[in-house]
């Protein structure tokens, strides 16, 4: 493991977290970290020259439709269903005084 992490490091990590790790919790915890340190230090030996910064691995566009109203005004169909309306709005008991 060439990624040494500290006792601060790890206190530090745990604050942040807000975790209360025991001791073999924090030792578990700098041999993930340093693990995960030795991952992106490999992935830095990759030659990356002529590739293309991205944001998404897949091409990202508009999905969402255009919104259009298709059913129109029913109001009057709906309230037909309520058992009290007023003002064309469905009537319901007072809930707050």
């Amino acid at each position: 493991m060439a990624n040494v992490i500290s006792d601060e490091t790890i206190e530090y990590v745990s604050i942040l977290a807000k975790l209360e790790l025991s001791k073999e919790e924090k030792e578990s915890a700098r041999k993930d970290m340093g693990q995960m340190l030795d991952y992106f230090d490999k992935l830095n030996e990759l030659d990356t020259t002529g590739v293309e910064p991205m944001s998404h691995a897949f091409p990202v566009y508009n999905v969402f439709r255009e919104d259009v109203v298709t059913n129109g005004d029913e109001r009057d169909d709906m309230l037909r269903n309520a058992p009290e309306s007023k003002e064309g709005m469905f009537k319901v008991p007072k809930t707050v005084e």
